[in-house]
């Protein structure tokens, strides 16, 4: 069941769609064009779907059904799309997660069928969005079908095709509820040891660059969590902070600044970075892993994190 709080947004957007449906089925054919074209209009919901859900998915499905994806006047008019997109991914929120996929990719799909340039300004503003690591929005899980689409389509060459696959091969790698991919860590002392040898309840997995004044907020921040603490004390959980990257001497300097419960170790092999086997185009980054390594949390930040514990607790 949905919150009242969640059900806020989605509240306001459907009591939206039926005032200006009602509003534009009043009004007559004589319309000026120009003043419909100035506007986002949303598809009108059935009487018949009267529970949250049936409405939200209805409008999901349904959402882009009188946008005109031949226009190509529409990709000058962000103050439209834009925002238009930008509702619709808050609706994809409130829907399971297969219903926001099949959304996404017949929605791509539509955009394709018509003009290339439109196609393409959504393919922007889907990297914005869900790729792009400073995006709040940001979605592994809404860019897989938008990115299938691309590779789908034939309206792009191989060569245009040749970055999304490469994002989707990263994107399909430790994504929620598979296992995580093993590796081996060296430790300070020359001792070795591999993420799935880690004998925890949780694994809090934390992919850091020392130095880096996001890195240095984030060890504080984990450092500063009660939950994390109390799970670390209790034995349910281990924090293994690794680095990536060839620099041992800048790594060494800043060991201090880990705390001794925490496992800190290093990609000797340099496995991770050189076979992309995690997505680290953000440092630092999280992962939470399950006992048996599976990921329950991808890129996650701390707040993520919490949450999920507090949920678990509740």
């Amino acid at each position: 069941m949905m919150t009242s709080m969640k059900y806020m947004f989605l509240f306001a957007l459907i009591c939206l769609c039926s005032c200006k449906n009602q509003k534009v089925s009043e009004q007559t054919d004589t319309k000026d064009s120009i003043e419909v074209e100035d506007k986002f209009i949303l598809p009108a919901i059935p009487a018949m779907l009267t529970t949250p859900e049936q409405r939200s998915n209805y409008l999901a499905k349904h959402y882009w059904d009188n946008f005109d994806f031949a226009d190509t006047s529409y990709i000058h008019r962000r103050e439209i799309t834009e925002q238009a997109w930008v509702d619709y991914i808050d609706l994809l929120k409130y829907v399971t997660l297969p219903t926001a996929q099949i959304s996404l990719k017949e929605f791509m799909i539509k955009a394709a069928s018509k003009e290339k340039k439109v196609f393409m300004y959504f393919t922007e503003l889907a990297d914005k969005y869900f790729y792009d690591p400073n995006s709040p929005m940001r979605n592994e899980e809404f860019y897989i079908p938008v990115l299938q689409a691309m590779i789908a389509t034939p309206i792009l060459s191989k060569t245009e095709k040749i970055r999304p696959q490469a994002r989707l091969e990263l994107a399909n790698k430790n994504r929620v509820g598979t296992p995580a991919i093993n590796f081996t860590y060296t430790l300070l002392s020359g001792a070795k040891g591999t993420l799935h040898g880690l004998s925890a309840k949780y694994t809090l997995l934390f992919f850091n660059n020392p130095g880096c004044h996001a890195c240095e907020e984030y060890i504080r921040k984990i450092k500063g969590s009660a939950m994390i603490n109390k799970l670390i004390t209790d034995k349910k959980m281990k924090v293994l902070a690794i680095y990536t990257d060839e620099e041992l001497d800048e790594w060494k300097r800043h060991l201090k600044e880990f705390p001794q419960e925490w496992i800190n170790g290093y990609d000797k092999s340099a496995t991770i970075k050189t076979k992309n086997i995690y997505d680290l185009k953000a440092i630092p980054t999280l992962y939470l892993l399950d006992k048996r390594k599976r990921v329950l949390l991808k890129d996650a930040n701390l707040p993520d994190v919490e949450i999920y514990f507090q949920e678990v607790k509740e």
